[in-house]
């Protein structure tokens, strides 16, 4: 679907002002509740120029689709790359800068797109690329199979983006608004580095599946 052209920012700062207001609006109120007319406004351009630099508000909404891809691929792979020796994840101005990227993907996910499948695929493939990054720099352990896991953890991603009502209402922590994700980023990081169940409980689910046989064969 995407082709990472817009990668770069815009070189006109009127561009670069629909863009990141298109963004904002379209994740805070959804696509169809937002007017050409109102993002115009508030990006400080007049209507005709929005439609002049992108058709439609179908094509600047892909064009938005584009930018949070982007911006989701290049602030993961920026982690990965630096690997231990980095400097310290500043965590809370890494939220602070995701947020309007967040309230968008939850707002698409919720809503639905034309193009939400691709628009998946697109996450769970640059997820594939950075996470390899993060192997290589020994920020992240190997898998036995890398994409199956990536697509699993995105999926998870994305569904606490849906659920985000639900996060706040029964953790407190606001994932696309403006609130606190301490408790959150705290616990993703328990569950990532420490895991969940212990050595014996893991081996007990991996061998679960010969127990039939098992039974059979000393029957």
């Amino acid at each position: 679907m995407v082709s990472h052209a817009t990668d770069e920012t815009p070189a006109e700062p009127g561009l670069e002002r629909i863009l990141t207001t298109a963004i904002d609006l379209f994740g805070r109120h959804g696509v169809k509740a937002t007017s050409v007319r109102a993002i115009a406004e508030q990006a400080g351009v007049s209507p005709p120029l929005v439609i002049h630099h992108y058709g439609s508000k179908e094509k600047l909404r892909e064009a938005c689709d584009d930018r949070v891809l982007a911006f989701i691929r290049e602030s993961k792979a920026e982690t990965m790359r630096a690997g231990l020796g980095g400097p310290p994840i500043q965590v809370d101005t890494r939220v602070a800068q995701a947020r309007p990227a967040l309230r968008y993907l939850a707002r698409t996910l919720s809503e639905g797109s034309p193009r939400l499948d691709e628009f998946v695929d697109d996450l769970v493939e640059d997820a594939v690329g950075y996470t390899a990054q993060g192997v290589e720099t020994g920020l992240v352990l190997p898998s036995a199979n890398p994409r199956a896991r990536v697509v699993i953890l995105t999926l998870w991603s994305l569904g606490a983006l849906v659920l985000h009502e639900h996060m706040q209402r029964l953790l407190g922590e606001d994932l696309i608004g403006e609130g606190s994700t301490d408790l959150y980023t705290q616990t993703m990081l328990e569950l990532f580095s420490e895991g969940l169940l212990t050595e014996r409980a893991k081996q007990a689910f991996i061998f679960s599946g010969d127990t039939d046989d098992t039974t059979e064969e000393t029957a």
